[in-house]
């Protein structure tokens, strides 16, 4: 039975922030961006982007794993970290502004774990700043060696054998050398470690219940950092099976996940997800060092034990197995400050914030661009009451989405696009310039960017720009089905480029693209664009419905068993045909109005 979970916290939407001050009251080398709570950035107190002479060694990710990544901030490892909210990837905002805080004429490498948030906003990030004049460059660190290797784009999930690259990458920093050669050492140690985990128990997000999908006596092994389903769930063993079992995983010949055969040197860490006791830990270090050097003839060289990327609450530990060398050694052993590698920290306490950078120049808009017309004009009323009728659509849809995304996927799919949706209401009644649709568009972009998080942030947000690009292009005020239908269009076609899906994915476009194809075939067959609008809203419903015959081919339900994503469908594409089927009704109940 599912029960509240207990948490020492105080609003579960403050965790984030409230645990980066007392981070930086802990540890006088610290600072945070004063930004909150869009801007979440902790950076070293010694490191300035205007005079600092190293490469910025940068990485981050959705919050829940503590001590990563803000725990690793320190001279020798990262010179920042960007902190998202709970289980979600950072915005482009934050990452941004780590970069300009940090970065000198040396550059920046991103560290990037393999999830598609991460992704796409340390990607979009990085091509920002590039544009500003920044030298970056970007590494994935995908080492999950729990799963067989996956089709569609996912690919391994980043886990804790990414602490070990940011300390590499941070030593050879350190050491001056430039980003090209920083960047190399740090993708060859990605390319090096393997790693897998096994848990108790599953974790509970800040202010939901505990799952109990994990029943009494069992064990998942293989579960990602995020608390979705593992490769296997089996009876509880002693810890001399369970890493035995991880082991052969790890280091198995079929996969071929790291080279690392009979002979080699290798480092190990043994990582506690977050509820384990360090004795358990020891006891999980003291049976695999034996069990490497006497089964698999491994000269293990060094050894990390503790708490180093967690999951919340969750009981259970990973193991991560590096291949090693005398340069990689000597990376590992040089000097850190940082005060959750396993060296300590110390020094005068400078100011615990300073103000966030802002970018070399930012176009301004005039006011009258960036309000609410005194008095709509015909299609202002129409698109005023499509949006307001998609945003409560999505609404109202809050609990069901969320339920859906806890099956397939980390629970929260509803709460992000209500965030969203209630961001775009309030600034519709502000802000929107409703008479010009374009720039109308454009503004949901912004609204969404700055309210939404994790992947359908940055996706919604990119959606909405490139519609208000194609929009943009038509001299005439007054927009046509037909140029709406190419905006649609253009805003799909950048959805798939840089998300990496398509029709069948398992994802919001199997809403969408079914949609487009039916508005574009009614508009030429010669169909009023209501009507056409209401036909094409159908087949999104259909297609999202669709998704329950899908195998996930993106994002995190790609980690889920094809059995369990039967049960229900995809959350984004419900939602995305929800929005989409209320605006459509909305549009074609104007249009009956205003002719009788």
């Amino acid at each position: 039975m599912a029960f509240q979970g207990k948490k020492l916290i105080n609003n579960p939407d403050d965790v984030v922030t409230e645990f980066i001050e007392g981070l930086v009251e802990t540890y006088p080398g610290l600072q945070y961006l004063d930004g909150f709570p869009e801007v979440k950035v902790v950076i070293r107190a010694d490191a300035s982007g205007a005079t600092y002479d190293k490469v910025a060694v940068i990485s981050g990710g959705g919050s829940g794993h503590e001590p990563a990544h803000a725990g690793f901030v320190g001279e020798g490892m990262l010179t920042a970290s960007i902190c998202g909210d709970v289980f979600a990837s950072p915005s482009v905002d934050s990452i941004l502004a780590g970069i300009r805080a940090v970065t000198g004429p040396m550059g920046c490498l991103l560290i990037v774990m393999n999830y598609t948030g991460d992704r796409l906003n340390f990607g979009l990030a990085g091509e920002q700043a590039r544009s500003e004049g920044y030298k970056i460059e970007t590494v994935i660190v995908g080492d999950d060696c729990a799963l067989p290797p996956l089709l569609g784009i996912a690919g391994r999930r980043g886990l804790a054998g990414t602490i070990f690259v940011n300390k590499i990458a941070g030593a050879a920093a350190a050491a001056g050398l430039s980003l090209a050669d920083v960047a190399a050492e740090a993708k060859r140690a990605s390319q090096m470690v393997g790693t897998m985990g096994v848990a108790l128990s599953v974790c509970t997000l800040p202010g939901q219940v505990t799952s109990d999908r994990l029943g009494p006596g069992k064990m998942e092994l293989g579960l990602g950092i995020h608390g979705e389903p593992g490769a296997a769930v089996a009876d509880l063993q002693s810890v001399d099976v369970v890493v035995s079992h991880v082991l052969k995983q790890i280091l198995s010949s079929e996969t071929n996940y790291v080279p690392i055969t009979r002979g080699n040197r290798v480092v190990l860490m043994i990582n506690g997800l977050g509820a384990t006791p360090v004795m358990e830990l020891m006891i999980a270090a003291g049976k695999t060092v034996p069990k490497l050097q006497l089964e698999f003839g491994l000269a293990v060289e060094r050894v990390y034990t503790g708490s180093f990327m967690t999951s919340l609450d969750m009981a259970g530990f990973s193991i991560s197995i590096m291949k090693a060398d005398q340069t990689l050694l000597q990376r590992l052993d040089a000097p850190t400050k940082a005060p959750h590698w396993p060296v300590g920290s110390a020094g005068n306490r400078p100011p615990a914030k300073i103000p966030v950078p802002l970018p070399p120049s930012r176009s301004t808009k005039s006011e009258e661009s960036l309000s609410r017309p005194l008095q709509l004009s015909e299609q202002g009323r129409i698109l005023e009451a499509a949006i307001e009728a998609a945003v409560n659509a999505v609404i109202v849809m809050r609990d069901s989405l969320n339920d859906w995304d806890s099956k397939v996927g980390d629970g929260d799919c509803g709460s992000t696009m209500y965030s969203g949706a209630t961001a775009i209401l309030d600034d519709m009644k502000k802000y929107y310039p409703l008479n010009d649709a374009a720039e109308t568009v454009n503004e949901i972009g912004s609204s969404v960017r700055r309210a939404m998080g994790g992947t359908s942030g940055v996706l919604y947000n990119m959606f909405s720009k490139a519609a208000y690009a194609r929009l943009k292009a038509n001299s005439d005020s007054t927009v046509t089905a037909k140029q709406w239908a190419e905006a649609f269009e253009a805003a799909i076609d950048a959805v798939s480029k840089y998300g990496g899906a398509s029709a069948g994915y398992r994802t919001l476009l199997d809403a969408l693209i079914p949609a487009l194809s039916v508005l574009k075939e009614r508009l030429t067959a010669g169909d009023d664009s209501s009507t056409a609008f209401v036909l094409s809203s159908e087949a999104a419903l259909a297609g999202a419905e669709s998704t329950k015959d899908m195998q996930a081919q993106a994002g995190r339900s790609s980690y889920v068993s094809a059995a369990i994503l039967a049960t229900v469908p995809d959350p984004g594409a419900m939602a995305a045909a929800a929005w989409y089927r209320a605006a459509a009704l909305a549009v074609k109940a104007k249009y009956e109005k205003a002719s009788s």
